[in-house]
């Protein structure tokens, strides 16, 4: 089964420093984290995807015009979101516990400091087609 799972980042609390007060140092060892995983994801044969996203402030939200008319697009940041979407993993385990435990090993990502952040990850199920019969 394929489960996809979300990393989210807040830029408004005190339990998700911003990376742009991270040392270099602590941002490296963030980095060497997330290889490390993709590594091991990779060898386990688990990994079917993963990306970093870019930050808020680059994102649009389009929306379909009237007819004929050009699309509506909404830049970011949007300070009424306290979350966003930092990146993400497409996985394809045995179970909905192993995709957890994948899941929970990621939340554990160092920041400041060294401490793990516990950030929140969610898990959700790839959704297959459903079949032409």
């Amino acid at each position: 089964m394929k489960y996809m799972l979300l990393m989210q980042f807040s830029e408004r609390t005190a339990d998700f420093p911003r990376i742009d007060t991270w040392t270099p140092e602590e941002i490296q060892a963030h980095i060497a984290f997330m290889r490390d995983t993709n590594k091991k994801l990779v060898d386990n044969g688990e990994f079917v995807d993963g990306q970093g996203l870019a930050g808020p402030q680059t994102a649009k939200i389009v929306r379909a015009g009237a007819e004929s008319a050009a699309p509506v697009v909404t830049e970011g940041p949007y300070p009424e979101t306290k979350e966003f979407l930092a990146g993400y993993w497409i996985v394809d385990c045995d179970s909905p516990e192993r995709a957890i435990e994948l899941a929970a090993s990621v939340s554990a990502a160092p920041g400041p400091g060294g401490a793990p952040l516990n950030m929140p990850i969610e898990v959700r199920q790839v959704m297959s087609a459903p079949t032409e019969e």
